[in-house]
């Protein structure tokens, strides 16, 4: 317990170092709750980050916001952050709805962006803002959509410890307690692409898409529980979904956004199929064979908790008859709140066992603006294909993808 305390209290209450000369100064558009994890708080702890300014549609509500966290800055519009030459790069924790616009309003303006997850309300969106020409210029700015937890350790190790070609199964689970959540909130309005897929199914789906290694061929199924009136209406508050890939592999998914009182970690468990093992040991008319499961629990916010199981069943049998001559299980577990205590191939790598997944993922996106190689990465066509994902499981269910923005980019 003393150790979950201690680095709770470093993630929260990060020491503050030295600012370099050349930090990158960031602008927030808008007073999002979301915005301290995902940047105040792990810039703190980042010698070349600087969060010099925030917008909000109430300027009353920027200035505490802003007195808040201790933001220098108070601009009277997201207008006038962009126009700033001060500011390097904007975070964009606004409603998903407002997501297209305001990227590619950042982009036009020389603006590197961090963009909240879902990158955008469907991949009609997705596939215009993450081909922008803006985007293939000479220099061109940073777009990274700020799918977190893919930069934590244990999401690297957990699939470091899966071939995906031989994943037969893969399923996700995660939940939000219902007290956490209001009908009144963002995530159930319709208008701005609300609903559980866009707000949970970004993380489900990304992970069953890495942990196969492949696009899905189809939703099989796609059951919701969602709302009907008002500005509600055809917003998903819990989902379950199943998949078909390219191997033959099965992926499924649940969530909510209305779940029990007591709060239960995220999972991911794969499958893989039997396969045989080099046994040197063995006479020559026998083979080992492994079946492995691998879960890792935790998968979102893995600072708080989490844990990698790994259990391999093994079986020796005869090559000719297929008669099992022993049978026995093995197991492991693992855990890697920093890249030392992954070890093997992350060794080395930058990181505290007290960053959490926000401060992984900053530290790549200001290499990859400071133009220094990044081990990790979202790539754009990731995010595209992603959000193709959401949209083909709100096809299935019947509640359609999310409407796009009034916006225009061209």
């Amino acid at each position: 317990m003393g150790s979950i305390v201690s680095r709770l209290w470093g993630a929260f209450s990060p020491p503050k170092v030295e600012k370099s000369s050349d930090a990158i100064r960031f602008g927030v558009l808008g007073a999002a709750g979301i915005a301290p994890m995902a940047l105040i708080i792990p810039a703190k702890s980042h010698p070349e980050v600087i969060v010099q300014a925030v917008a909000a549609r109430n300027h009353d509500r920027a200035t505490a916001f802003a007195k808040k966290h201790g933001i220098p800055e108070v601009k009277n519009s997201y207008e006038e952050i962009l126009a700033d030459p001060n500011i390097d790069a904007v975070l964009v924790p606004l409603p998903n709805g407002l997501h297209f616009e305001w990227a590619v309003k950042a982009l036009r303006a020389g603006k590197h962006v961090l963009l909240e997850k879902p990158s955008v309300s469907n991949s009609t969106e997705a596939s215009t803002l993450f081909s922008l020409p803006e985007l293939s210029a000479p220099n061109a700015p940073v777009l990274l959509e700020a799918a977190h937890n893919r930069f934590h350790p244990s999401w690297l190790l957990f699939r470091s410890l899966i071939t995906p070609s031989d994943v037969v199964h893969v399923s996700t689970d995660s939940m939000i307690p219902w007290w956490a959540t209001s009908k009144d909130d963002i995530h159930f309005n319709y208008a701005i692409a609300g609903g559980s897929m866009m707000a949970m199914g970004c993380y489900s789906f990304a992970a069953l898409r890495a942990v196969f290694g492949a696009e899905p061929e189809e939703c099989v199924e796609a059951s919701t529980n969602s709302y009907t009136d008002g500005i509600h209406d055809k917003c998903d508050w819990d989902f379950r979904t199943k998949w078909r890939f390219p191997n033959g592999g099965v992926g499924e998914a649940t969530s909510t956004l209305r779940g029990p009182t007591v709060w239960k970690p995220s999972h991911v468990q794969v499958t893989m199929r039997q396969l045989p093992v080099l046994d040197k040991g063995l006479p020559s008319g026998q083979e080992k064979l492994r079946k492995r499961q691998v879960t890792l629990h935790g998968y979102i916010q893995a600072i708080a908790w989490h844990r990698i199981d790994v259990r391999d069943e093994f079986e020796i049998k005869g090559k000719e008859d297929g008669k099992v001559v022993k049978k026995w299980t093995e197991s492991k577990s693992h855990k890697a709140y920093s890249f030392k205590e992954a070890g093997g191939e992350f060794e080395g790598l930058p990181g505290e066992d007290w960053w959490m997944s926000y401060r992984y993922q900053l530290e790549q996106f200001v290499d990859r603006v400071k133009g220094r190689k990044t081990k990790f990465w979202v790539d754009h066509e990731d995010s595209v294909r992603n959000m193709e994902m959401v949209d083909m499981a709100y096809e299935k269910s019947g509640l359609g993808p999310r409407p796009s923005s009034k916006f225009k980019a061209n």
